[in-house]
């Protein structure tokens, strides 16, 4: 082994340059055209068949889980839509459990689950989109008890609280301590229109010219934009003094006694800060009058002045 090892170490290393030149040329003289041709038609052919088989496996194995996928997708849903109408299409119970018979009962039994399952979402999205009521606040007052004269309908979120606080009956309690409030409507008791929860006041059972509106959008009170006051929404600082001017502007109707406050309110419907505006006009106002009382002022002291000028130069005439 070691002999047969040696003599082929000497055999590679112990070329002559004739034998070397011999490999070399054998190593580069080119292939016959026939095997030249068979190789060149092979390999492509093997290459290809490899591709295809691969391409083959990688397409049946995404087709394969879509099947599935499907197939376990429309299982859950057939199952699901059973679940929904066998829990909504039976009968309202009453307290002891006793089924409380409807106008579905004469109908075969699959079509009472369908026809009752229809009729629960459709009266629970008419609950959403509709106000519960037509009438969401009892009849006025009458006489000797006493109605206020005018209606204000006032949001919760963003103009008395900040949005992150959610639970609304202590916080009424808390900020209406003795109870001015007198009625709490929730978002039941909106109209549900592209998205927004807008306050429809022909609901209210109170005569329209009496009734203002305060929210912090103006899409609230989208149906009577005149009946409506957008305030900038409080971002929970303590500084804001909204609520300040809020008061002022509204103490100014009622001390005024405006009979329609649609007529007051139109003014500032385009107003992007209508108290802003409403404190700007005010100012101006009261600069205007004070220009005049300060006009009436010099007029009466010019009165006086001739009348005591003219009192002097021509004295009246002593009385016996």
């Amino acid at each position: 082994m070691a002999a047969s090892a040696a003599l082929a170490l000497r055999w590679r290393s112990g070329l002559s340059l004739g034998a070397r030149g011999l490999c070399a040329r054998l190593v580069t003289l080119p292939p016959r055209a026939s095997d030249q041709a068979k190789e060149i038609g092979s390999r492509p052919s093997t290459k290809a068949q490899a591709q295809g088989s691969q391409q083959q496996q990688g397409s049946e194995g995404p087709s394969y889980a879509k099947k599935v996928a499907l197939w376990l997708a429309g299982l859950l849903g057939a199952g699901g839509t059973v679940s929904v109408v066998y829990i909504f299409g039976n009968n309202s119970v009453d307290e002891t459990g006793a089924k409380i018979p409807d106008e579905f009962d004469n109908d075969p039994i699959l079509v009472q689950q369908l026809r009752r399952t229809y009729k629960y979402f459709k009266d629970y999205r008419q609950m959403i989109i509709e106000p519960t009521s037509p009438c969401l606040l009892p009849d006025p007052l009458r006489e000797p008890y006493y109605q206020p004269p005018y209606t204000l309908v006032l949001e919760l979120t963003g103009v008395l609280l900040h949005p992150e606080w959610s639970t609304a009956f202590p916080l009424i309690d808390s900020v209406d301590p003795h109870g001015f409030i007198s009625y709490r409507l929730f978002r039941d008791a909106t109209r549900y229109m592209d998205g927004h929860h807008v306050k429809d006041i022909s609901c209210l059972n109170r005569d329209p010219a009496r009734v203002v509106v305060v929210d912090c959008k103006k899409e609230a009170f989208r149906l009577q934009p005149y009946n409506g006051v957008a305030l900038r929404p409080w971002d929970g600082n303590s500084d804001d003094r909204v609520l300040l001017d809020l008061s002022a502007f509204l103490k100014t109707i009622a001390l005024n006694g405006v009979e329609d406050v649609r007529t007051v309110l139109e003014h500032y419907a385009l107003e992007d800060d209508p108290l802003e505006a409403f404190k700007q006009r005010q100012s101006r106002l009261e600069q205007e009058e004070q220009q005049r009382l300060a006009e009436l002022s010099r007029s009466s002291k010019q009165t006086l002045f001739f009348s005591s000028l003219t009192s002097r130069l021509w004295p009246r005439s002593k009385q016996p």
